[in-house]
C-alpha cells in the first residue's frame, strides 16, 4: 500500500506539473513524478549526501561518488553501480537545477568536484543506469533515459521551479 504524500511533496508536484507541462510543454507523466519525488527526497539533506563509503562515511563530492560507482574500483555489485549512477544523476540535476549558486562557487572551492561539468557527469550516470534493463531496473530505465537525454530541459525547469519557490517565500534549504 502506498504511503499518504506529504504537504511538500503536493508542493512539488504543483509546481512541477505548472513550469514543465506549462511553458516547457513537457507532459512526460512519469519523468514529472520522478521530479517531483526527487525534490521532495532531497528536501532533506541527509538524502541529498545519503550514499555512504565502505567506513559509512557520507559521500559528498561527486568525484567520490563516481569511484563508489565503478565497478572496476569501488561499486562492488552492479546493483550499487546502478545506486550511485542513479544518484549521481540526480545529485547533479538537483544542484544545477534548484541551486545553481552553490555549484557557481564550486568552482572556486579548489576541491576535486571543481574540475567536473556537474551536467555531462550527470547526463551520463542517467545513461549508465538507463542501460540497467532486466529486473528491478527495468521500471526505471526509460525514465532515465529521458533524463540522460533531457537533461539541459530538466535542469532548466528546476531553475523555473526554484524561481517559484523563492516567489512563494518556500526556498528549501541546502
Amino acid at each position: 500500500m502506498d504511503r499518504p504524500r506529504t504537504p511538500l511533496e503536493d508542493l512539488f508536484r504543483e509546481l512541477v506539473w505548472q513550469v514543465f507541462a506549462g511553458p516547457l510543454q513537457t507532459r512526460d507523466h512519469a519523468l514529472l513524478l520522478y521530479l517531483a519525488a526527487m525534490l521532495a527526497e532531497f528536501a532533506h539533506r541527509d538524502r541529498l549526501y545519503r550514499l555512504r563509503d565502505a567506513r559509512q562515511r557520507p559521500l559528498e563530492q561527486v568525484a567520490a561518488m563516481l569511484r563508489e560507482g565503478d565497478l572496476l574500483l569501488d561499486a562492488g555489485s552492479l546493483d550499487r553501480e546502478w545506486q550511485v549512477h542513479k544518484h549521481i544523476g540526480d545529485f547533479t540535476l538537483f544542484v544545477t537545477g534548484i541551486w545553481p549558486e552553490w555549484h557557481a562557487r564550486l568552482g572556486r572551492s579548489g576541491q576535486a568536484d571543481a574540475l567536473l561539468d556537474y551536467p555531462a557527469t550527470g547526463r551520463h550516470s542517467y545513461y549508465v543506469a538507463s542501460t540497467f534493463q532486466h529486473g528491478p531496473y527495468r521500471a526505471a530505465a526509460p525514465v532515465l533515459r529521458r533524463l540522460s537525454e533531457d537533461y539541459e530541459l530538466c535542469r532548466f525547469g528546476l531553475n523555473l521551479v526554484r524561481a517559484e519557490l523563492d516567489r512563494l517565500g518556500q526556498r528549501p534549504s541546502p
